[in-house]
Parts: structure tokens; sequence; C-alpha cells
């Protein structure tokens, strides 16, 4: 679909970056743009689905620390991150006419641990050069803390190896957070290509009281050092709620995230029952409504930061998978709302690019894919239906003993899951992964990782053609085309 009257795509013609108009994002000529793209998980912040590892990603590379020795570890991950995002990928989103790329990432690139507040100038260069890509051809960026200090929310996605966001109840974390995105807006400030500054990727304070006056911190001292470009701000309970916040602050989005039932890995038709729940377009509908209430009341930009559903690879499957998406893009552009579609590349699951199945990274760890899906333990892309025998007696336990509990983010269910599933029998796993890339030589480690190089990898055609249609105009520069394949 084209873009709405008065929208853009163009480059950026001066040095001015975009602004918060009212309910509209602006260029510096005044015209409105709504942002359109994808998110870029997996790359500067892994996560277990996108890349094949159970658990979390810290836990992933002390195993492969352990297992590979330094020299293969670091051409491995070096290569990783060379190959995961470059030119070509870049060139490739500009291709499908969006205009937008939010890119993930981990604290940990940026300071240590061992060393907190000690910046690493080896993370700024690698997000330099995703920026830069994307700015060569035509694509704003925003910046995404996807994993704070202290984790603040209570999955993996954060890099939390527990169920408990710490950064909420200890000031320093939320002090370290701070100091990053101080850093950041010194260096970024003059970009007309970064969008803007996603302070916290689905924020899951369990009070709903202290990410209020977080944010407002935030707000100042990041307003301190760069006074123009939009800051965006999720919803708590990963960005679905909206109730602490008061007046919206000055040149700010608040965003909101959108998984529709119908789109998860235990999905079925479409329409249909998804979990009990009928899930149609109307249902798709009042969901969207609900979650940008807040924007529509204060009349600030709608943007969906993240939703996407999860694939098969059953084409019979995946069809009703691409009808909860065309519903979804519909929707969006009827009420004028940027999106950010998750994730741009992966190893099958939700990627427009995807690495290929007979590669050898993928061929190296089909075991623990087999065992992952077999145990349901990553929350993203597997199901409970191997271990409902464990499960549905803890669940009723639970239930029947503790019938007013309500643990965040999502309720028992999904708290007995995490628990369960995603540590109990996760964490074991990640030396069965590790295993498999011990004796592996440093160039054999660079091999492996070239995996998710663009050239090496397939297009998801169908959702690309979706993205086609829904992007916000053509793109300023036409990239290569990625090897079709079916999806």
């Amino acid at each position: 679909m084209s873009a709405a009257s008065g929208e853009t795509t163009e480059r950026a013609e001066t040095r001015a970056p975009l602004r918060v108009e009212g309910a509209r994002i602006v260029d510096a000529q005044g015209r409105a743009v709504r942002l359109t793209g994808f998110g870029l998980g997996g790359w500067m912040n892994m996560e277990n689905f996108i890349t094949g590892y159970p658990a979390t990603e810290g836990l992933q590379r002390r195993a492969m620390l352990e297992a590979m020795g330094r020299e293969a570890y670091d051409a491995f991950f070096d290569a990783f991150l060379d190959d995961f995002f470059a030119d070509e990928d870049a060139a490739y989103i500009a291709s499908l006419g969006v205009n937008c790329v939010r890119i993930a990432f981990h604290y940990r690139h940026f300071e240590s641990d061992d060393n907190p507040g000690v910046l690493l100038e080896d993370g700024f260069r690698r997000l330099d050069r995703a920026i830069e890509a994307c700015a060569a051809h035509g694509l704003y960026t925003v910046l995404d803390l996807h994993a704070a200090p202290g984790f603040h929310n209570q999955r993996w996605h954060s890099d939390n190896p527990t169920h408990v966001a710490l950064f909420w109840t200890y000031r320093e974390f939320q002090d370290r957070a701070i100091a990053l995105w101080q850093a950041l807006a010194a260096r970024y400030r003059d970009n007309p290509w970064v969008a803007g500054y996603n302070v916290l990727n689905e924020p899951g304070d369990a009070t709903n009281r202290v990410i209020g006056p977080f944010y407002e911190r935030a707000h100042e001292t990041i307003r301190a050092i760069d006074p123009d470009h939009i800051l965006f701000l999720d919803g708590n309970r990963h960005g679905t709620q909206f109730a602490a916040f008061g007046e919206p602050l000055p040149n700010t989005v608040y965003t909101l995230h959108d998984y529709a039932l119908a789109g998860f890995a235990d999905s079925g038709e479409y329409p249909g029952y998804s979990r009990g729940q009928y899930v149609d377009r109307a249902f798709l509908l009042s969901r969207f409504l609900e979650r940008s209430a807040y924007m529509r009341q204060t009349g600030t930009p709608i943007w969906v930061g993240e939703f996407g559903p999860v694939y098969s690879g059953d084409p019979e499957r995946d069809v009703h998978r691409y009808r909860v998406l065309l519903d979804q893009l519909e929707i969006y552009a009827e009420h004028g709302a940027g999106w950010s579609l998750w994730t741009y590349k992966d190893i099958g699951l939700q990627g427009v690019v995807t690495a290929r199945r007979d590669s050898p990274y993928l061929r190296l760890i089909a075991p623990i894919l087999e065992k992952k899906a077999r145990l349901g333990v990553d929350a993203w892309g597997t199901t409970d239906e191997g271990v409902r025998d464990v499960l549905g007696p803890i669940e009723e336990l639970v239930a029947r003993e503790y019938p007013g509990f309500d643990p965040a983010p999502f309720g028992q269910r999904q708290w007995i899951a995490t628990l369960v599933r995603h540590i109990l029998l996760a964490e074991p796993m990640v030396e069965d992964f590790a295993r498999l890339f011990a004796g592996v030589s440093p160039q054999r480690a660079r091999e492996l990782a070239a995996a998710f190089r663009f050239a090496e990898c397939d297009e998801r055609t169908p959702l690309a053609a979706i993205v086609r249609e829904f992007s916000t105009g053509p793109a300023p520069r036409q990239g290569p085309p990625a090897k079709e394949a079916t999806g």
C-alpha cells in the first residue's frame, strides 16, 4: 500500500533529526514520516530462538568460551558480528520499501560487569557501522537497549537467567543504564539518520511504580546532552500497559508491542481459537485499540515497536500466519501507525531472511534444535506439548494452593513455564550446545558463523511480498535480491 498523503521516505536533507509534531513524526521540512521496517534482533543482542542456542546469551557465551577456548571463541563471535548485519543487509531492507531499522543491543557490548562505567569503544564502532550502512541506503535507525544491567524484564531477551527483574530494585543498575544513554546521546546527537533512542525494550516493572520516574530521569539526562532526538518509550508489561504515565513527555513516542495470540507457535487456523480465545480481525483491532489508547488520548504518534507471527515452515499452516500479519498491517495503516516487524534475520521462525537449513552451522546444532523442540525450552518458537505431563500437575497444584497468585508479567502459567521450561530444562542444555563446538578451529569457527552472511541466507518470499505491499514508499536505492526460498 502506498504511504498516506504527505508521508516521505526521502533522504535527510539537513542536519536536523526527525521530531514529534502532535500525532506525527516529521522531518526537517515538516513532512510526515511514518517509520516502518524491521527490528534487528539476534545481532548485538542475541536470542535463543533467533540463532538456536538454549537459555540466555550470557550462559551460551560462557559455555562456548569454555568449550572452544579463547581464540576460536573470538573468531566465531567476531565473524558472527561482522556477517550478521552488513551493507548487503541494509541494501536488501531498503529494497523492500521500508525506511527504518530498530537496532537491538546489549549493554555488555559497551561496558563490562567486571569494570562497570568504563566504556568499550568496540561496541560503539559496531553500532556506528550499522547506522552508517542503514543511512547509506536511506534507512533511519532506532537505537534499542534490549538488555540493560540487572535485567529490566523477567525473560530471556534481556539476558535474564532468572525470573526476577533486578533493574527496578537496585538504583546502581538504573544509574549504569542512564550513563550508557548519556554516552550514546553524546555520540549520535548530530546524526540525523538516528530517528531516536528506545530507552528500554519491553520493561517489566512488577510494581508499576518505578518505570515512570525512571523514564522521567532518562528524559532529563538525555535531553541535557541531546535536546533534539526523539525518545521512544515502551509501555510496561512488555509494551502493553501505559497506566504509569501521566502527561506525555515532549518529543517522545510511546511504543506498544502487539504480538497476536493467533501468531504464536501453538496457534492453529485464523480466524479461529488460540489459547482458548476466538481470534479474528475484530479481536486484533480491539487489542490494538486497547494498547494504543494512551497515544490516541494524548494525541501522540502511534508506533508498534514489535509484532509479527511465528512461522512453522509448513505452507499450509503458515498461510494462517500471513493472514494475521495482513490484518495487523491493514489496521496499522488505517490508524496511521508506524511499525517495526520482529525480526529481520534468524534460523527460520520469524525472519524475512533466514539461514539455510543445510548450512554447516544449522547442521552442527541440529541435535540441539530437535531437543529444544521436544522439551519446549524456548519461550518463542516451541510449544509445551512434549512436557505437558510435567507442567500439567504443577499448574494444577499452584492454581489450587495459590488461586490469587498473579505473578508479573503474564500470570501463573507463564511464570511456571519460565521456571520449568526456560530455566530448569534449558540451562543444562547449554552445556550440550557448547560441546558441539569443542575442538573447532578458529577457521572453522568463522565458517560456521558465515551461515548468517546475507549471501548465504534465503528470503522468506511471501513475507517479503507483504512487507513491500505495506511499505511506506519506494526505497531510495534498490538492494540485491536475496536467494528465494519457500516458507
